[in-house]
């Protein structure tokens, strides 16, 4: 049995505040992946929806909020919540099920209607809850959290606010070419400093919006996308989900407080650095063998951590990686293609999918005016509360 799984269709509905449902943006972008896929909706043996807790109750039980709006046909239903790395869960969840043989072809659906502003807890006393309790006892916000993990850059690897927001410009002239980014206008330096100042150092251009959107991705085995005409489709080669180990000595979301390493000696890498390992090692593949990545991008200076994360260049050399030119279009690794983030905001459980979707786009060539030329290679890379871990790499 092979461990690749073919991505037989990609699809999106394009970001942006619409003020519609959840449902309304997941089925139409799972209508445009089987439309991709050239599947009919009776077809799917499974449906996996990445769940949006914040949408109310039909987001609880997201793959079968879906399955109901494209018409039930009695397909195997799953819903998965894993906060930002849902989607991740989510194809890894139907992964598991076309290799083990319950499913042939699998449709995968992420979408968000989101809040204006920032994220913010649910109602109710949760002293239990280390994200209730960061916004509650610490007032820190998403944007906080942001502003120190950029503090820290500055202090231990002397990144300025211009490498900040030399990113926001690479990933603002991406998202210009992406008919499916919320933002798709170009910015300059000088209007990311002249922006409201929102988590010392970082200011509004510099963090990533919250937003409405979809994305969904038709899975199959390869058997199945042999018989079905693609000889060479893309393929998911590792998916990976970990967890953090004790003690963890860098401060994550939504921790407030790192575990003490006096009586247990650290691991040798943080989390999101052993998140990119496990998905390497699963794929048999490093980093130099990478064409694009796509990454979690939360904030500028969060992406140039990705950077050293991912194994593109050594600890405190993201900046550098940057200004060298090597992570835009035409360099020797591209990050962000799409826009990232920051050209799209964040739609909480569609946004791993989103990523899978461009690296499928890429590696068939299929890119348009921001195609990385002879894509063989993408990781995406992204990070759930509570220390949901989340890459997956596919190939071509």
């Amino acid at each position: 049995m092979t461990d690749d799984v073919a991505v037989l269709g990609a699809g999106m509905h394009p970001w942006g505040k619409w003020g519609r449902g959840f449902i309304e943006y997941g089925t139409a972008a799972a209508r445009a992946a089987l439309a991709d896929a050239r599947i009919a909706w009776r077809d799917i043996g499974s449906v996996v929806g990445a769940d949006t807790v914040r949408g109310g109750y039909p987001g609880y039980v997201a793959g079968a909020t879906f399955a109901k709006a494209l018409g039930w046909q009695g397909a195997r239903v799953t819903s998965v919540y894993a906060a930002c790395a849902s989607g991740a869960q989510a194809i890894n969840t139907a992964r598991t099920q076309i290799l083990s043989g319950l499913a042939d072809v699998v449709l995968v659906v992420g979408a968000d209607s989101a809040p204006k502003g920032f994220f913010r807890p649910l109602g109710g006393d949760r002293p239990d809850d280390p994200d209730w309790l960061r916004f509650r006892v610490l007032g820190a916000t998403n944007p906080v959290y942001f502003g120190l993990y950029a503090r820290r850059r500055m202090a231990v690897h002397g990144d300025t606010t211009d490498d900040f927001a030399q990113v926001k410009v690479k990933n603002a002239a991406l998202g210009a070419l992406n008919p499916n980014a919320r933002y798709r206008r170009r910015v300059t330096a000088e209007e990311v400093a002249a922006s409201a100042v929102v988590a010392d150092p970082l200011r509004l251009l510099d963090i990533c919006a919250t937003s409405d959107g979809g994305a969904a991705l038709v899975l199959s085995s390869m058997e199945f996308a042999h018989r079905h005409g693609q000889s060479r489709p893309v393929r998911i080669r590792a998916v990976s989900t970990v967890t953090p180990r004790y003690p963890n000595t860098v401060l994550d979301l939504p921790d407030i407080a790192t575990d003490s390493a006096v009586a247990v000696a650290p691991a040798g890498e943080t989390f999101r650095a052993s998140i990119a390992r496990t998905a390497y090692e699963e794929a048999g593949v490093g980093p130099e063998d990478l064409s694009l990545a796509e990454v979690y991008d939360l904030s500028t200076a969060l992406e140039l951590q990705w950077y050293e994360d991912l194994g593109l260049c050594g600890e405190g050399e993201a900046a550098k990686l940057l200004r060298e030119g090597a992570t835009a279009l035409g360099g020797r690794i591209p990050v962000n293609v799409s826009g990232g983030l920051a050209s799209f905001g964040e739609a909480v459980p569609a946004q791993a999918i989103a990523q899978v979707c461009e690296l499928t786009w890429q590696l068939r060539g299929d890119g348009g005016d921001r195609q990385v030329v002879g894509a063989r290679v993408g990781i995406t890379a992204n990070q759930g509360l509570f220390g949901h871990g989340s890459a997956v790499i596919a190939v071509r």
